[in-house]
């Protein structure tokens, strides 16, 4: 049985109906998930799980929440290469840059993308989170 981490930060609720629908997608594929908050979750805890989904949504100018997930994911980057995790957020403006970035930025450190990123334009539609489902699934 796969073990997932299901890693995130949420201000409105957005981002955390979608960690909930990537975990749905894991149990579903038969594999264990936690969720966890990023404020609750370092690098240390990163060996005990096979796979992890990291949840942000887009802040400021497009980028990743900068005072409680950034420093978390910045811990985490070191552990990146060669593991398989899954990207996934929500985004009240733009068009979807920081998650462009965000995937860059983890395929030059080796990380392994399990499946297409998801991201969700304000609260999560049923589409959306379908697609949170299947990345939940391919992380297993």
């Amino acid at each position: 049985m796969s073990k997932v981490a299901v890693v995130y930060w949420s201000a409105t609720g957005n981002t955390e109906a979608m960690a909930e629908s990537v975990a749905e997608g894991v149990r579903e594929a038969g594999g264990e998930a936690s969720l966890i908050t990023a404020g609750a979750f370092s690098a240390d805890q990163m060996d005990s799980f096979d796979s992890i989904a990291f949840g942000c949504p887009a802040m400021g100018a497009e980028v990743l929440e900068e005072s409680e997930f950034q420093p978390m994911f910045d811990e985490c980057k070191g552990k990146l290469s060669g593991r398989k995790i899954g990207l996934f957020g929500s985004y009240g403006w733009g068009d979807g840059e920081w998650m462009r970035n965000w995937e860059s930025e983890c395929s030059d450190l080796g990380a392994v993308l399990a499946h297409d990123s998801v991201t969700a334009n304000e609260a999560p539609d049923d589409e959306a989170l379908a697609s949170c489902r299947e990345l939940g699934k391919s992380l297993c």
